[in-house]
């Protein structure tokens, strides 16, 4: 299906997202009901897995969600479809990380937020609790610090509440249940992490995704590319990222699943120019998770995959490829 970029957004999103509430619209006055899929639950929509799992798991058999950013795919790329429009305009209530993550998509939430909630639930986080880089930019991947998602999806939380209050009781014990769930996985995630030897305890990834996820666990991270995949590498970041590895022993750097590994690679092949063998230490989650049905599709499988796949290639457990 075609997508239009940025540039046009604002003229043919506006305009899709108006076809769409039409259309919507017209099925409603005709006796259908779009906003309950004819089950009586909420609608929701969202951009990317990371809100919308968890948001399943928190909704129960009270919510329907859909998520337009599966895996493998750049959020911060992604341009709205008309496929994407069209579920837009049926939802209840529309979720979105926000902090420019989705930024081809700005428009058209402007839009649509006219005519139903729209949210962006990670600007619900304290400002002062944020990662800005040395520009003044925001990091937007906020997923990474669990107790920081943690706030977002009360935000999500509080929203489904608003549409269904008599539900409240049902979402508040399920959000309970779950944030038990990820205290836990956060509490053995700090503990494993805290056993990779100091020295090792360096991030290198393909680009600057894992701020928050460093700052949690106390680890150092060099991504290549900036905040967004849009920012580009240079041959320096490349040569000042392999005298890292060089001072440090670093074994290990990594991939992620939505970008392209070419500047980790360049990476490898540097460092063993100069006598240091470095191994691909595996593939990270950064800006989407894994497929539907697999543990690293839901958001604790994904960070729990994301924990072990570090540890293993720092700690000298084992783990890696060439």
């Amino acid at each position: 299906m075609r997508s239009y970029g940025l540039k046009n957004v604002k003229t043919l999103g506006a305009a899709l997202v108006t076809l769409a509430l039409l259309t919507t619209a017209c099925a409603q006055d005709n006796g259908g009901n779009a906003a309950a899929g004819g089950e009586g639950r909420i609608e929701v929509v969202t951009t990317i897995s990371q809100i919308a799992e968890p948001v399943s798991v928190i909704g129960g058999d009270k919510v329907n969600v859909q998520s337009l950013m599966g895996p493998g795919v750049d959020p911060h790329l992604y341009t709205a479809t008309q496929g994407d429009i069209a579920k837009l305009g049926d939802a209840d209530l529309i979720l979105y990380s926000g902090l420019h993550l989705e930024g081809q998509m700005s428009e058209v939430f402007e839009e649509i937020g006219k005519t139903r909630p729209t949210v962006a639930i990670s600007e619900q986080i304290p400002e002062d609790q944020l990662l800005k880089d040395g520009e003044g930019a925001t990091d937007p991947h906020v997923w990474f610090d669990i107790e920081l998602w943690k706030q977002a999806l009360e935000h999500a939380t509080e929203e489904l509440k608003k549409l269904s209050p008599e539900d409240a009781g049902a979402f508040e014990e399920n959000k309970a249940a779950y944030f038990a769930e990820l205290d836990a996985l956060n509490e053995a995630s700090k503990a494993k992490l805290a056993e990779i030897p100091e020295a090792r305890r360096t991030l290198v990834t393909a680009h600057d995704a894992f701020g928050y996820f460093g700052r949690a666990n106390g680890i150092k991270v060099v991504g290549l590319q900036g905040l967004s995949t849009e920012d580009e590498f240079g041959v320096s970041d490349i040569d000042d990222t392999i005298d890292l590895l060089l001072e440090n022993g670093i074994p290990a750097v990594f991939v992620e699943s939505s970008i392209n590994p070419k500047s980790i690679e360049a990476v490898i092949e540097g460092a063993k120019s100069q006598g240091h063998e470095v191994v691909l230490g595996g593939e990270l989650f950064s800006d989407a998770m894994g497929e539907a049905g697999t543990p690293e599709g839901t958001y604790l499988g994904m960070y729990g995959h994301n924990v072990d796949t570090i540890y293993e290639a720092l700690s000298g457990g084992g783990g890696g490829s060439e």
